[in-house]
């Protein structure tokens, strides 16, 4: 899977035990700008370092894995947790940006009348 988005918040590289770290990535995301959305991604281990160049402001893509799991608390009841792994950012610059918009045929001129040489029927 894969989002574009303003990232919004690069977390520092926290160490939740002596053998697994991770790092947070948040990004604005703004399908409708009206209402944007905050999407908080997760890259853990090696993949921290994928966040090392990644600025705040900056327009990237994160290409993420969907994750899920079940836990069981102390009194018995079931939770479910989801995470969006991170396993690759990357930046869209300026000329990237410009590729994403859709190029458009010129205009065309309509206004020629129907004897410089046009011989459709209609």
């Amino acid at each position: 899977m894969d989002i574009k988005g303003k990232v919004h918040f690069v977390s520092d590289v926290i160490n939740v035990t002596d053998s697994f770290r991770k790092r947070e990535l948040v990004i604005e995301f703004a399908e409708n700008p009206q209402y944007p959305e905050f999407v908080k991604f997760e890259a853990i281990q090696d993949r921290v370092s994928l966040m090392d160049n990644v600025k705040v402001g900056e327009d990237v893509e994160v290409f993420f894995n969907l994750k899920g799991r079940e836990w069981t608390n102390k009194q018995g009841e079931k939770q479910y947790f989801n995470t969006l792994q991170l396993w690759k950012v990357n930046a869209l610059g300026a000329a990237e940006a410009g590729q994403a918009t859709p190029a458009y045929a010129p205009p065309v001129d309509i206004s020629a009348s129907a004897d410089e040489g046009d011989d459709l029927p209609f």
